[in-house]
């Protein structure tokens, strides 16, 4: 059994008074289940790049895999607020453990159940559910990531089965997924969603080594090369970018509580560290500099809480916007990322060593920062809600 660790959490607003009596238990479970199986272990993961996918199976069981999808279909049917806070309490642990149950919830189940058949839903989501199965998300291409519109990959209707065409990068859990939800254009050029199944011949999904971000996370491509697709393998319920886009949404949904998560382990170490280390006769967290660092992090922290909880309110009953969700993932991130680098500083050189996370959760944040949409294009997708203008069109 691996060792329990403490930890306390910050909530100067008592945002715990807004969380329901089951909104507490699943976090907390999911809290303790990092602790004890995720935090004793991670730094050897991420300087080895390993995944540690021998967990992912205890993920299913703790609910974090589709947490929203409905128990007719395997899921925990929980609310939006549930899933948020099992993002966060993953990404306290590492941001790539939250990345997969993130691509596993949002990129897959989530288009799967708002857009697969009766027979999709029932055949691929409760085994999803369980981690029986690892699912992936196929739409950035080599050429093609801000702008998905533009994506090179395509099918070809050859009467009883599609042919499929074209590559994906910066996959995450590509080269030990068993499905992949592919986003592809037909002979017409509309963009269609497609389950795509490990061993199908002519398609290979290669991993991507040399990363200095996420090592704790399966990152590859996908590549179809006259791939055969059945007919009942399409999502027949959308068209247009207008499938990714809402996977995306909810994937941003999760990141934005995830950071959060990355940020309260960062100030929970720099807390501890502050109050242990002695210099000039005294706990460094008595000088006014680093009370500042500290001050400065849990006011941020709260501010992102609160931010993700009305997110999540409003996603709960139905009102959330695309450009709310995004303002939430850029502010959220950022603001992760700031305080993994200013909390790192507290530590002076112990900080840059794998005794605590900071350096890890910043390596990470970098690549957190651009996914699902990056820095930029978030904060011109408030542009665009605010002016009624698009700026990168």
């Amino acid at each position: 059994m691996a060792e329990t660790i403490q930890y306390t959490a910050p909530d100067h607003y008592l945002v715990d008074d807004l969380l329901t009596d089951e909104h507490k238990i699943v976090r907390n479970a999911v809290r303790d289940w990092v602790n004890r199986f995720i935090k004793p272990t991670i730094e050897e993961n991420f300087e080895k790049a390993q995944f540690p996918l021998f967990l992912v199976k205890e993920m299913g069981q703790i609910g974090a895999f589709g947490p929203f999808i409905p128990e007719e279909y395997g899921g925990p049917g929980l609310d939006y607020i549930s899933y948020g806070l099992i993002m966060q309490e993953l990404e306290r642990g590492d941001s790539g453990v939250r990345s997969m149950a993130s691509v596993q919830s949002s990129l897959v189940m989530y288009p799967i159940y708002s857009y697969g058949t009766e027979d999709q839903k029932k055949k691929y989501l409760p085994q999803l559910a369980s981690g029986e199965l690892i699912g992936c998300f196929g739409l950035t291409e080599p050429n093609h990531g801000s702008d998905p519109g533009s994506m090179k990959t395509h099918v070809k209707d050859m009467g009883d089965h599609y042919l499929m065409n074209g590559a994906k990068m910066w996959i995450t859990n590509s080269s030990i997924a068993d499905v992949a939800v592919v986003w592809a254009k037909d002979e017409e050029g509309v963009i269609r969603g497609f389950i795509v199944e490990k061993g199908w011949e002519g398609f290979t999904a290669p991993e991507t080594h040399g990363k200095w971000s996420l090592r704790a996370s399966v990152t590859g491509e996908l590549v179809f090369d006259n791939v055969k697709v059945p007919k009942d393998h399409i999502l027949p319920n959308v068209k247009g970018l207008r499938g990714p886009l809402s996977c995306l949404n909810s994937a941003r949904f999760g990141i934005a509580w995830g950071a959060i998560g990355a940020a309260m382990d960062c100030y929970d170490a720099a807390l501890r560290y502050s109050q242990e280390r002695i210099q000039f006769d005294r706990p460094i967290g008595g000088f006014q500099l680093q009370q500042k660092k500290l001050a400065e992090a849990l006011t941020e922290i709260t501010k992102a809480q609160l931010l993700a909880w009305r997110m999540g309110t409003l996603r709960n009953e139905g009102k959330v916007t695309a450009a709310q969700i995004s303002m939430a993932k850029r502010n959220n991130v950022a603001m992760a990322l700031d305080i993994a680098r200013e909390t790192r500083q507290i530590l002076g050189a112990m900080g840059i060593t794998n005794d605590f996370p900071m350096m890890r959760h910043m390596m990470n944040l970098e690549s957190v920062i651009t996914y699902e949409g990056t820095h930029d294009i978030h904060l011109l997708i408030t542009g665009a809600e605010i002016t009624g203008i698009q700026a990168y069109k």
